[in-house]
């Protein structure tokens, strides 16, 4: 896929759209299943909702060159991190194909007022 201007905002709006799709599926699933967590925390927990937002980054790093084989999205994440001594991570771009040489590390985080 070419990634022009309208391309860019054909995305952001697909990313934008299942963000707002899988929060209410979470808060969904989780109140049939009768174990709710406190206030709109319910809608991310499931911790979906911000795929399509990683996937749009993953597909901007490729198309500026660095192979996909660089990049670590759902699996391979864990990484130290400041406050923790393991983090898992929403992506990772790495050097060489080796974990330890990260070159970017993402947490996505979705702030809304609950």
């Amino acid at each position: 896929m070419k990634i022009e201007p309208n391309n860019i905002q054909k995305l952001v709006s697909n990313a934008v759209k299942y963000f707002w799709q899988t929060r209410r599926a979470q808060s969904k699933k989780q109140k049939t299943s009768g174990r709710l967590d406190q206030g709109a925390r319910s809608a991310v927990t499931g911790g979906a909702q911000m795929d399509r937002f990683n996937e749009l980054v993953t597909t901007l790093i490729c198309k500026a060159g660095i192979g996909r084989s660089n990049i670590f999205h759902k699996k391979a994440l864990e990484l130290p991190g400041y406050f923790r001594p393991e983090k898992q991570w929403d992506l990772l771009v790495v050097k060489d194909d080796q974990l330890r040489h990260p070159v970017l590390k993402v947490f996505t985080k979705n702030l809304l007022k609950t």
